[in-house]
């Protein structure tokens, strides 16, 4: 179980699970950033700027992660390792929403899309719409800091402010939702928020949605690393954070469930008339050259599935 959440918790975009959308957005800055970027995500950065978070916003400065470098290289190596994660997990979508429209679809879903910035920088074909769902608060901030900047959508968004523990199905009709064409769905950066009865809830209200022909990509939640080793990487952040003046922010694994029996999600969606296929993150990785040997890094388990299924 999550140590921090409740059935009826909310959040804004500095707060509680909105501030983990700000890390994967500043993750996406930073690789857009470097030398030899997997993504370009020129939105990020500008999202990142002004969300409040503190530690976040800092990590966009290299001079202090190279300070972190100083005083702990290991731990470095942690974040660069998890930048490198987090691009090769966006890599990996952005190639599945190419798939789906290589493949005529044109209606699009983001689940608890935080800081996504697809409707805004990925080419989209006349005639796509993209549905993006998630707490009002965090939608609100991305629209009005983009539309601030001058950035306008790459197709027809349509946001849909409503908690995924809310009837999100008929908020998602009334905004023009069409169940009867074939959809792609995105749950990425998702599941380990939520607990192991409400990821199945989730699978089968999209089901219940989705036209033959439909096409599903997961993040699967992982496993949890150790509690041992868990304890060891987290003081020695605190340490850094507390040497270099950076604000102490919320241990992400306090946010996650930790449910031993949640279903794994291809064999759930195999089981539901999906037809999946899994890939480990951790070959994804090592396939794309980023790949690092680190800590955390022998805790494979830890690591998610990418998934992508077809509705039979």
């Amino acid at each position: 179980m999550s140590a921090l959440r409740t059935h009826d918790d909310t959040w804004d975009i500095a707060t509680s699970v909105g501030a983990t959308a700000v890390m994967v957005a500043a993750s996406r800055a930073a690789e857009t950033a470097s030398a030899d970027p997997l993504i370009s995500d020129p939105y990020a950065k500008i999202l990142v700027a002004g969300a409040g978070t503190g530690v976040w916003e800092a990590l966009l400065d290299e001079s202090l992660v190279e300070k972190v470098a100083a005083l702990d290289p290991e731990i470095a190596g942690v974040y660069h390792h998890m930048r490198s994660y987090q691009a090769v997990r966006t890599h990996f979508f952005d190639a599945f929403f190419a798939d789906a429209v290589r493949a005529g679809i044109r209606q699009m879903v983001i689940l608890a899309s935080g800081l996504d910035s697809r409707a805004y920088r990925l080419d989209w074909p006349s005639g796509t719409t993209l549905y993006e769902i998630d707490q009002p608060k965090v939608l609100a901030y991305k629209e009005q800091t983009l539309a601030a900047a001058g950035v306008t959508p790459a197709l027809e968004r349509r946001a849909v402010a409503i908690d995924l523990r809310q009837d999100w199905p008929a908020a998602l009709r009334a905004a023009g939702f069409d169940p009867a064409v074939p959809t792609a769905w995105l749950a990425e950066g998702l599941l380990m928020y939520l607990p192991a009865e409400g990821q199945d809830g989730l699978f089968e209200q999209i089901t219940a949605l989705s036209a033959p022909g439909s096409r599903i990509a997961a993040e699967s939640a992982g496993n949890h690393r150790s509690d041992e080793r868990r304890q060891q990487v987290q003081e020695r952040f605190k340490k850094i954070a507390a040497t270099i003046g950076l604000a102490q922010t919320v241990d992400l694994q306090d946010l996650m469930y930790h449910d031993d029996d949640r279903a794994p999600v291809g064999a759930w969606l195999d089981g539901h008339g999906w037809q999946a296929t899994s890939q480990r993150s951790t070959t994804e990785m090592r396939r794309l050259n980023r790949w690092a040997d680190v800590p955390t890094g022998s805790d494979e388990d830890a690591f998610s599935e990418f998934v992508t299924a077809v509705r039979n």
